[in-house]
C-alpha cells in the first residue's frame, strides 16, 4: 500500500475513487468545509468543481491509499481552519485555541472494506501532517454502540479504532460522537 497526498496529479484519481461507486452522492468531501447552505446548493457538481479549485490551487485536501497503482482509499486530513463547519458544531467547536491537523472524512472502496485500511489511513495522515509541522492531529469519531445505524456516520471514523492508535477523547459533548487527539510531540 502506498500513500499520496491529493495534488493535481492525483485529481483524477480521486474523481475516480469517488465515481466509481457512487459512494458519496455529490458531497465530494466539502461538508466540512462550507456552511450548509452552500454545501446543498453545490451538491453533485458543484461540489466536485469546489473540490477542484481547491486542488488546483496548491491546497492539498487529503491524502489516497493505493493497491497495485489504484485508488482504494481516501482521508481529508489538513489543518483544522480549512474546516470551518467544525466551529459551527456545538459537538465539534474548539476544544482550545492549540493549532491542530483535523481528520474530518474517509471513504475506502467497497472491495478493499474490512481489510484495516481505516487504520492504515489514520496512521498514514498522522505521518502526513507530522511532515507538515503538525503537533496535534484531531478527529470526530462517532460511537457506534450510541446509534441505531451507526453506518451512516461511519466516514469520520469508528471511536475504538482511533483509540487503538492512541488517540485520547479531548471532549465529549454528545453521546454519539467525540473530538479525539493524536499528540505527535507529547508536552515535555
Amino acid at each position: 500500500m502506498i500513500y499520496r497526498p491529493v495534488t493535481i496529479a492525483e485529481w483524477l484519481d480521486l474523481q475516480q475513487l469517488f465515481t466509481a461507486q457512487g459512494p458519496q452522492n455529490g458531497c465530494w468531501c466539502m461538508y466540512w468545509r462550507q456552511t450548509r447552505t452552500e454545501f446543498h446548493r453545490q451538491f453533485g457538481a458543484g461540489n466536485r468543481a469546489a473540490m477542484q479549485r481547491i486542488i488546483e490551487s496548491g491546497q492539498i485536501p487529503g491524502i489516497l491509499a493505493y493497491l497495485d497503482d489504484q485508488p482504494v482509499g481516501w482521508c481529508s486530513i489538513a489543518p483544522r481552519e480549512e474546516f470551518p463547519s467544525l466551529d459551527r458544531s456545538s459537538t465539534l467547536r474548539r476544544v482550545d485555541e492549540q493549532p491542530v491537523w483535523s481528520i474530518v472524512c474517509f471513504f475506502i472502496a467497497k472491495s478493499n472494506r474490512r481489510a484495516g485500511l481505516m487504520r492504515a489511513l489514520i496512521e498514514a495522515a498522522i505521518t502526513y501532517a507530522k511532515g507538515n509541522g503538525a503537533r496535534i492531529v484531531e478527529a470526530y469519531p462517532v460511537i457506534p454502540e450510541s446509534m441505531t445505524d451507526p453506518r451512516s456516520e461511519r466516514y469520520t471514523g469508528v471511536l475504538s479504532t482511533f483509540e487503538e492508535l492512541g488517540f485520547q477523547v479531548a471532549a465529549r459533548r454528545s453521546q454519539r460522537r467525540v473530538v479525539v487527539r493524536y499528540s505527535i510531540f507529547p508536552k515535555a
